[in-house]
């Protein structure tokens, strides 16, 4: 089949790649003319495991094409995926729809022939029928079939979701709509992926309602996490002790400095916006999102409580600045609102992370940035492990207590046992786990 992927992000170029990889011709279609270029020289944008070599050999193979002119590869393609941004709107937290209106108008005047337009972005219910709507009010004349289609796909783990889904959601209650989707996926009918169809309204509301879902089980071990410092008990046992009953499942179940992303909180916030809008309170969802915003600010007064009470004139070295390991993506990550807080008290921060400093660097301009973690964390009165990537792990501990000026590591991972820093000499704290004494 032949599909015209608008957009280049995070969802259109993994999805591009992987429909590629299914068999299909792809052909990725993006206005920015310096990312077209970069992708035709093999460079992709964004860091994603693997994704470099899907990529190389998609295009190699000539099924994977990319391109700024959208109205050659619409006019030829079976099926439209519409995956450009959709982030939150200024001043009230709606999602921006500029992209994706701006998208189905250029695809309305493009189309020949039947052709399915399928929202891939995640969007706010009833944007489909928006969609549907300008795309006719464009060319009356069109033969189209809109449908909804969210991604569900985790950065770092992306192209495997992709490949191996726990199910695939196809909004749209037309029967052509259906069976052309049904082929754009049926290569996915080996891995026995479910393929779930539904009204476009209700496959637009399952991607909302999920991601609300995941950060509300997030931050509910995250309270449970504070409970657990004040009375004594360790949130990774307790966490596994309800995880292992398979009505709650164990996944998430990570206490830690709050959720970040291109989604949760996006996506919470939007969810909040949209019930309102229908005259609904979704009291959980924004107990969830305020939160969460606390914590993670609240994350720097763990770190000077450690130090002894007081920031002022220390250094602080930061592990991790991406919002979750094998991703370069900064958005909403926690590490801005903490070390925007270590700043305030008066500290000086040195961060490292393994390939998310350039993002960083348009975030925190105002830190020291390092080579590795052992000049991070070379005469630092306090060290923070903010994301939990592998590096971070193994890190000779004695090497590290012989550089620091101070010996005090606050792990918001709790990727250290305690009892292993007692050992080496550390003053030591964690999420969820009585601290040293």
């Amino acid at each position: 089949m032949r599909i015209a992927m608008i957009g280049t992000g995070y969802v259109g170029l993994v999805s591009g790649a992987c429909f590629a990889d299914f068999g299909h011709h792809v052909t990725c279609v993006d206005k920015d003319a310096s990312k077209i270029a970069a992708l035709h020289r093999g460079e992709i944008p964004i860091f994603e495991p693997g994704l470099d070599a899907l990529v190389a050999a998609n295009v190699k193979a000539k099924r994977l094409e990319f391109t700024t002119d959208l109205a050659a590869p619409v006019a030829e393609a079976d099926a439209v995926f519409i995956a450009v941004g959709t982030p939150s709107r200024r001043g009230d937290g709606h999602a921006d729809l500029t992209y994706v209106y701006g998208a189905a108008r250029e695809i309305a005047a493009a189309i020949k022939g039947f052709t399915v337009v399928v929202t891939k972005s995640t969007v706010p219910v009833g944007t489909g029928d928006e969609v549907e709507r300008l795309i006719r009010e464009t060319n009356p004349a069109v033969d189209v079939v809109v449908a909804s289609n969210p991604e569900f796909l985790r950065e770092g783990a992306a192209i495997r979701d992709f490949k191996f889904p726990d199910r695939i959601v196809v909004g749209t209650s037309d029967e052509r709509g259906r069976k052309v989707l049904g082929d754009v996926y049926r290569p996915l009918s080996l891995n026995q992926a479910p393929v779930m169809y539904t009204a476009r309204r209700t496959a637009e509301l399952i991607k909302y309602a999920a991601n609300a879902f995941l950060a509300t089980k997030i931050t509910f071990i995250n309270e449970i996490a504070d409970l657990s410092e004040k009375v004594g008990a360790d949130v990774q046992e307790v966490a596994r002790g309800i995880g292992l009953d398979n009505r709650i499942g164990s996944k998430f179940l990570h206490a830690g400095p709050g959720f970040g992303g291109s989604c949760f909180p996006k996506d919470t916030r939007a969810l909040i916006k949209i019930a309102q809008d229908h005259d609904v309170q979704l009291r959980i969802v924004e107990a969830v999102l305020g939160v969460n915003d606390i914590r993670k600010r609240a994350m720097a007064r763990k770190v000077a409580n450690l130090s002894g009470g007081s920031l002022r004139g220390k250094t602080v070295a930061v592990l991790g600045l991406t919002f979750k390991p094998d991703t370069d993506d900064m958005r909403e990550a926690p590490s801005i609102p903490l070390v925007t807080g270590l700043l305030d008290m008066g500290a000086r921060v040195r961060a490292h992370d393994p390939v998310g400093m350039e993002q960083a660097r348009k975030e925190l301009p105002d830190i020291e940035y390092c080579d590795d973690a052992y000049e991070c964390a070379k005469g630092a009165d306090a060290m923070v492990v903010v994301t939990e990537w592998v590096q971070y792990r193994t890190l000779d501990l004695e090497r590290l207590k012989a550089d620091m000026k101070q010996p005090v590591v606050i792990d918001l991972r709790n990727i250290y046992r305690p009892e292993d820093m007692a050992a080496h000499g550390f003053a030591y704290d964690s999420v969820g786990r009585a601290p040293l004494p």
